[in-house]
């Protein structure tokens, strides 16, 4: 059997909320509820989903930038949280991240070419200063920026060229994963197509696999192989990205799907279809949060098994849905 260059097995991730007074009981938000995902040697998977769904602490997790409370993340077999630190620097060096602001990722003090090359110098810094700059100006010229550009700094660039900075930041230690939160959304329309063709552009020349968080579906439509599709920090869906999107088998997904403007139709509107969104509700030992599915308050095909009975994951040829009575 084929070890997946990248395992999430049951990831659990709470946050300690403030007491309101001295003698309350400490509050936990669950973000992220035993999630579990895999993405295959030069794969892409897409991470959608509303704002607080918890993309982005997913994101945070499988970089172990933030510890989850239960779970594993596994890079090519490797508990990423069972290293040492010494081992763990080793190890980023097979995992990159590109972050979604081109203007606040960068350090405006530091030129292009110091930007690029800071992972190799604090990863590799066995490699001496004539190498690391060859390779700065090979990954420079690899996402389509001159060598002049190393001299310049981050103020001396459109959006888009420093996302390719970024982007090159990310790859110059020859990661075999990278993960790309919200990495278009602060440009605008056509730079945003301009980027995401380098990246699968890259993907494709250097063997790179991808984690690719986003709220836009387009965009992730447009790039990923395979898709899940995240609510309350519980996978909901997941399958190829063209089918998924084609056909969705759980109520959210269609929601999400129904929700994406289109070229001469009327707006659908921003909220769903159901009740709106409420914050995801806080819970202590003592006060646990309830059963049943977290996407039945909205939900238009609700039933009484689906307040009462949390449905599973249910895998069924090549798609998966938490759902007690799915689509199609």
């Amino acid at each position: 059997m084929t070890v997946p260059l990248l395992h999430v097995e049951g990831l659990v991730r709470d946050y300690t909320l403030p007491r309101p007074h001295l003698f309350a009981a400490a509050a936990k938000l669950r973000v992220l509820h035993g999630v579990s995902l895999s993405v295959p040697h030069g794969g892409s998977l897409g991470i959608v989903g509303e704002s607080g769904s918890g993309k982005s602490t997913l994101a945070r997790s499988v970089l172990v930038l933030e510890r989850p409370q239960a779970g594993s993340v596994k890079l090519n077999g490797m508990d990423l949280f069972a290293l040492t630190p010494s081992e763990l620097r080793a190890a980023r060096r097979h995992i990159q991240a590109v972050f979604q602001d081109p203007y606040g990722s960068l350090d405006p003090r530091m030129r292009a070419g110091r930007i690029v090359a800071e992972p190799v110098a604090s990863l590799e810094p066995q490699v001496h200063a004539a190498a690391r700059r060859e390779r700065v100006l090979a990954m420079l010229n690899a996402v389509g920026l001159p060598g002049t550009a190393a001299g310049k700094y981050p103020h001396e660039f459109s959006g888009g060229q420093r996302q390719r900075i970024a982007i090159a930041r990310a790859l110059i230690t020859g990661p075999a994963l990278v993960v790309a939160d919200e990495p278009v959304s602060a440009l605008d329309v056509s730079v945003q197509a301009q980027v995401l063709a380098l990246m699968r552009d890259l993907q494709q020349r250097l063997g790179l696999a991808w984690l690719f968080i986003s709220h836009d579906l387009a965009v992730v439509r447009g790039i990923t192989a395979e898709v899940a599709v995240l609510y309350r920090g519980r996978i909901v869906e997941q399958g190829p990205t063209a089918e998924v999107f084609r056909a969705p088998l759980h109520p959210y997904t269609q929601a999400l799907v129904a929700a994406v403007p289109r070229p001469g139709q009327p707006s659908p509107g921003q909220p769903p279809p159901g009740q709106p969104r409420r914050a995801a509700a806080a819970w202590t030992e003592t006060a646990p949060p309830p059963d049943g599915c977290a996407y039945a308050p909205r939900c238009r095909f609700v039933q009484a098994r689906c307040q009462q009975q949390r449905p599973a994951l249910t895998a069924a040829g090549g798609r998966a849905a938490a759902c007690h009575f799915p689509l199609g």
